[in-house]
């Protein structure tokens, strides 16, 4: 990577953090009283989370030659099984710290099944 991404980025990301956190001062407190700007509210931890979950999904060295007791297949069946158990456990709690808590667990968990019982 260049300098000049690097330092784009950097700033590209200070100002849309900048954004974000001037604009409720700017928007009318009647509109940020919305029923649907709550539950928006509510969901987008979450949803910010399974987007960086999705995007790092190890899907890459899979072929259709790839069978079910590779490394690679068990990764990815880990990942989308703490993904799964994410979810659900998120949407039971409403807690973000115990979905990762419970994430983070999960994919080590299923990890270790499959690497026990799969090989």
């Amino acid at each position: 990577m260049s300098s000049s991404y690097l330092i784009f980025a950097t700033f590209s990301m200070a100002a849309v953090t900048f954004i974000t956190r001037a604009l409720p001062a700017l928007i009318p407190k009647k509109l940020l009283d919305t029923p649907w700007l709550h539950r928006l509210n509510e969901s987008l931890p979450l949803s910010v989370m399974v987007l960086l979950i999705l995007t790092s999904l190890s899907y890459q060295g899979l072929s259709q030659s790839t069978g079910i007791n590779s490394a690679e297949m068990h990764l990815l069946m880990a990942q989308i099984g703490a993904l799964l158990l994410v979810l659900f456990v998120y949407h039971i709690s409403r807690q973000l710290l115990v979905s990762m808590v419970v994430g983070i667990t999960a994919i080590n968990g299923f990890l270790w099944l499959f690497n026990a019982f799969l090989i």
